[in-house]
């Protein structure tokens, strides 16, 4: 059964749209992962970092990463997104008004609502029909073709000393579930949280399951998660780069900073979070992603969304 017209935007406030998304999210990225479960094994790739924090080998305890200049450099939904332009699937004028909305968002650091529902509207247009097989098929290519190489080892290093530990390691990100699916998959992760577009017979209908996966969404993604799964939120490590995801980093025992904003920075500093960097200098401070991934980047982010037929007994 496909998501109903009552679970609309304007029909649910929006903090119940967030813990919607996130419910969402949790259950498309679990149902993800039992179907991949055969091929992710031991698949991971060690690196030679060694990290500097103590990893306790506790079934109860999991780790939840943000994705976007967390683990990979630059916006994975921008680089997406130009696969699918490389593709034809949207035109240079849609890809200019794409990049002016986020450009606008990176520069005033707050959220205009119509130009985010204006934004999410034509992202969702331009995948309507297609099927979610051949998107997923495309992810694979593109995440070869421009995604690969961006992992940031350091992170990387993270994620594997918890699964060393025997611990899950989770995905969270507002970029869309099938995209952050491949993404886990390749790094022998356990699975992905992200946003969920709503599809029905395997075809995209051109609407979310609740909203993106961003702020508070992903704190109640990761505590959807966490009563399924039986952790303990206390004993559990999140990691962003993001002032954004604050909650989500607040909802865990052990958060980390991982190549901050000035605004978590600041934040983790006053809490005493801990802080890891793996840019190479101040520069990478200053420009991080704002000015790639504002090219394409909800373009490429919503077209990726894997279908979800949500059931409520």
């Amino acid at each position: 059964m496909a998501a109903l017209g009552w679970l609309t935007p304007r029909r649910r406030s929006a903090t119940a749209r967030s813990v919607l998304a996130g419910e969402a999210a949790a259950e498309a990225g679990l149902k993800s992962t039992q179907e991949s479960l055969d091929s992710l094994g031991s698949s991971s790739t060690p690196t030679d970092e060694t990290p500097s924090f103590p990893v306790v080998g506790d079934v109860r305890a999991a780790a939840f990463f943000d994705l976007d200049n967390t683990v990979m450099q630059g916006a994975a939904i921008f680089h997406f997104g130009r696969g699918l332009y490389k593709r034809k699937f949207f035109q240079r004028r849609e890809l200019a008004r794409f990049a002016w909305q986020q450009a606008w968002f990176r520069l005033a650091g707050v959220e205009d609502p119509e130009h985010m529902q204006d934004a999410r509207d034509s992202a969702l247009s331009i995948v309507k029909g297609h099927r979610v097989s051949e998107l997923m098929s495309i992810g694979e290519e593109i995440y070869d073709e421009y995604m690969a190489d961006r992992i940031w080892p350091g992170t990387r290093a993270l994620a594997q000393a918890h699964l060393d530990a025997g611990q899950q390691v989770w995905l969270v990100t507002a970029a869309p579930v099938e995209t952050a699916t491949i993404i886990s998959r390749r790094l022998g992760l356990t699975g992905a949280l992200g946003t969920v577009a709503e599809s029905i017979d395997g075809v995209y209908t051109g609407k979310l399951v609740g909203e993106p996966l961003h702020g508070p969404a992903k704190a109640e993604a990761v505590r959807a998660l966490a009563a399924t799964e039986g952790f303990d939120l206390d004993r559990c490590a999140a990691y962003s780069d993001s002032h954004n995801d604050i909650p989500m980093l607040s909802l865990v025992g052990h958060p980390y900073a991982i190549n901050p904003d000035s605004k978590l920075r600041k934040h983790a500093r006053g809490l005493e979070w801990r802080l890891r960097d793996y840019r190479t200098g101040r520069k990478a401070a200053k420009v991080g992603i704002p000015a790639a991934a504002g090219v394409g980047a909800l373009a490429g982010g919503t077209a990726a969304a894997v279908a979800l037929h949500r059931r409520r007994r």
